[in-house]
């Protein structure tokens, strides 16, 4: 019986891209014909015509399924949904925007049958990318390997292939508040990359700005590590430790040399430093808080509003 490899694609408004994206799988594909082959699309909450295109892929192609969230829940949890339904003995996840290049499919099916269960691949460029996002993302990058106890693989994105030991693993991570890169290494396996020239977006707009990037960072920072936690700690006992030697140098001031303490620009200092420090500290706790209320609740990572699966060779797996 011949393989099956199922290529995972959420889009959330990618009208402009699909059809690009499938001639090119297509041409993929046709150079592979000793695998059986299922493209599943994963539509986010699209509020433009993605849905009707990837209709019509499936419509005409037996190879494509898709699965319908009922709202937007986000690419992280998209992603989940296609561990979830995939039928594939592994799986291909790339972006719609062919800024992850089809061309290196071959490449990791090799690695692939040499027995590698996660062929990660490793951007050499990054595109047209602003200095200062490339610099913030190098800050991330380090901060979380630092902070973490497990090794956190740099300008690498979810563009890999995963045997299906590992989608098995990654199904059994149910936490809302996701972060799928960091679960990538967190669940081990044999990993070998695959270095790539990350490419501009054929079509459309980018839908990582400055906001959504901070909250993915702050997402990953809070999903896998305690630091910052301990770094409020730290705070709090050096402050502790300043306020202490500052009351001493006042109360020595007045006792020994005699020297009136100026009150009212002192408290204020003193006031506005520690109610600054104060604030960060609980800002940090409230992260952490507002997880474990999220996860308490146990609701759903999405909701499908539609599912069609492939008509070749399906043996589910959900």
């Amino acid at each position: 019986m011949k393989k099956k490899v199922t290529i995972l694609v959420p889009c959330y408004n990618e009208e402009k891209c699909i059809l690009i994206l499938y001639s090119k799988l297509v041409s993929i594909i046709s150079l592979h014909q000793q695998y059986n082959w299922e493209i599943l699309f994963v539509n986010d909450g699209s509020n433009d015509n993605t849905l009707s295109v990837i209709e019509g892929l499936n419509a005409g192609d037996p190879r494509v399924a898709y699965i319908d969230l009922s709202r937007n829940f986000g690419k992280e949890n998209a992603m989940l949904a296609g561990f979830d339904y995939a039928s594939g003995d592994c799986m291909i996840i790339m972006d719609a925007d062919l800024q992850d290049p089809p061309e290196i499919i071959g490449d990791m099916l090799k690695m692939w049958e040499e027995g590698v269960d996660d062929v990660y691949a490793k951007r050499r460029t990054r595109g047209k990318e602003s200095f200062l996002r490339g610099s913030l993302s190098k800050l991330f990058y380090y901060i979380l390997d630092k902070s973490t106890r497990y090794d956190v693989l740099k300008n690498v994105g979810d563009f890999r292939l995963l045997d299906r030991k590992c989608i098995d693993a990654l199904k059994q991570l149910r936490e809302n508040e996701r972060y799928t890169k960091g679960l990538f290494c967190w669940i081990g396996f044999e990993k070998r990359e695959i270095l790539f020239d990350r490419g501009d977006r054929v079509g459309g707009e980018t839908k990582w700005n400055y906001h959504s990037l901070f909250n993915l960072a702050i997402e990953g920072i809070t999903s896998f590590t305690t630091a910052p936690l301990r770094i409020a700690t730290f705070i709090g006992i050096i402050v502790a430790i300043w306020a202490l030697c500052y009351m001493l140098w006042i109360i020595s001031k007045v006792i020994i040399w005699g020297d009136p303490v100026a009150g009212y620009p002192t408290i204020m200092t003193v006031m506005l430093f520690m109610g600054a420090v104060q604030l960060i500290c609980i800002g940090i706790l409230g992260e952490y808080v507002g997880r474990i209320f999220n996860e308490t609740k146990n609701r759903p990572t999405y909701i499908i509003r539609t599912i069609k699966q492939n008509r070749v060779n399906n043996y589910g797996k959900s």
